[in-house]
Order: structure tokens, then sequence, then C-alpha cells
């Protein structure tokens, strides 16, 4: 199906997904994640503050996707897959390095502001650059991994079959599930991971939108999600003052205002800009 400016979507232009390869991406994702879990519950470990080993779990998304890419098409087709990591060229005009950058780190300084205002006690951040430059390279490579598989192997099918709407939904529903045991890993209440929920179904939203506007990009999906990472651990005290029911509600009310007005238009899925090669 064209996308509404009429390009064409990347899934016709390269080796076709049907949903059940999306849903066998979902289980074989799930499958390679259990020994994490399995090693992280039994272990204790935290990587960082809030962070156990069960993140390392973040590669189970990359490999379950060029694996099933591998099968479906051969290496080529793998290939092709992993080459999306580095698609940062698809990003125009270069106007959408902006939201890309800084839209999460306005949305931290506004919950810094309101904690703050609030009376919470709340201290100044502490921000090395140093630091700033590791975490972010870490939380790069990570996003990638991830997003190589969530963005790059099954949303296009979903848009197709879908929309754009009922596939970020789905996707970052998915997403958020399989986040779950790490989050009890790190001891997060019931009320804790609801509001979070929201925050990252709110924040999937605005991904899916930013890669149809900039030409499907999966690099530009990946950065803001390592900038979200960063922008967690800049935090306050290692992220400890995250208010995830504070967050969830910013980022509800622009997913809100952003997104849903664009899918009331005619089609299945939201616009996607021409992307130049």
């Amino acid at each position: 199906m064209a996308a509404l400016d009429g390009t064409e979507s990347r899934a016709a232009l390269s080796h076709p997904r049907r949903m059940r390869d999306v849903f066998a991406f979902f289980g074989l994702t799930l499958l390679l994640t259990t020994p994490f879990y399995a090693i992280s519950a039994a272990s204790g470990i935290q990587l960082m503050p809030g962070l156990p080993v069960a993140a390392l779990a973040v590669t189970c998304p990359a490999a379950a996707a060029l694996f099933l890419s591998w099968r479906r098409g051969g290496m080529a087709a793998a290939l092709m897959l992993l080459k999306q990591t580095l698609d940062f060229g698809r990003i125009k005009p270069r106007a959408w390095w902006l939201p890309i950058l800084f839209f999460l780190p306005a949305v931290s300084a506004a919950s810094f502001l309101i904690l703050r205002c609030n009376g919470s006690g709340i201290p100044d951040p502490r921000i090395n650059i140093f630091t700033v430059m590791a975490l972010f390279a870490v939380f790069l490579v990570a996003a990638l991994s991830e997003e190589l598989g969530w963005t790059g192997f099954a949303l296009d099918p979903l848009q197709e079959r879908l929309g754009a709407l009922p596939a970020a939904l789905l996707i970052g529903g998915v997403s958020a599930v399989w986040h779950y045991p790490a989050l009890l890993d790190a001891h997060r209440s019931v009320g804790w991971i609801a509001w979070w929920t929201l925050g990252t179904l709110a924040l999937r939203l605005l991904m899916v939108w930013l890669f149809n506007k900039t030409g499907g990009s999966v690099f530009a999906v990946a950065m803001v999600h390592a900038v979200s990472n960063l922008c967690w651990q800049l935090f306050p005290i290692q992220g400890s003052w995250f208010d995830p029911r504070l967050n969830g509600l910013i980022m509800g009310a622009v997913a809100l205002v952003v997104i849903l007005p664009l899918s009331h238009q005619r089609g299945r899925r939201l616009p996607r800009a021409k992307a130049s090669n």
C-alpha cells in the first residue's frame, strides 16, 4: 500500500514480510530473552542503579530480526536489515534533528521544574560531559539493537496491515511487557510500572510519527530511544528521582496533540516523508 504522500513503503522495496513473520519475531525475541531474565532474577546484580542484568537482553530483538530475515531471504536480506541501523541519510530535512535530539530533554526539564516548584526537594542534577558521552554511546548501541527489531523488522508490515496508530500501540505494548521482568528485578512497584507503561506507549507513538516523517529512518528512532534512556539516567541521583507518573502524563499529552489528529487523515498510515538517497 502506498503512503499518503504517494511514496512507496520501504517494505515493498525490500524482501516483503508478512504478519506471521512479525508474530514469529515477537515470540523468538521472548524466547531468546528468557535466559537473561533467569540469570538476572537469580543473581540480583545491577549494571547501574535501576538497570539489572536482564537489560543485556537488548541484543535479543536484533538477533531475532536478523535470524528471521536470513531464514526468509538469505544473507542479502539480513544485511539489508542491518544496514538500516545507519540510515541517518534518510533524515531530511535536517530540521528533524531538533525534535530527535531535544524533545525528550525538554520533557525531562519540564518534569524537573514541576517537581522543584512542588517543593519535592529534588536536588540539582550533576552532569559530567564525559559521563554523558559514555552513557550515550552505550545507550545508542543498545537502542540500535532494539529498534532494528521493533522498528526495522516489525513496523512496516504492521503499518501496512493495521495502520500507523494500531501498529505503534501493538509494538509499544509488546515492548513494554517485554521490559516488565527487568523492571520487577529492579524492584519497581506495580504503580510505577503502570505509569511507565503510559509513557512508553506515548513515546512509541511519537517514534512511529518520527519514523514516517523522516522517510522511514530506524536510526532516527534509535536516537530518540537512546536520548530517552540518557535523560532517565541523568535525572537527579542516577534517575532515582524520575517520576514515571509525571513523565507519563506529559508524554501522553504530547502524543494526543501531535499524533491523534494525524491518525484521522484518510488512509491507513501516517504520512511519510519521501526519503532522499
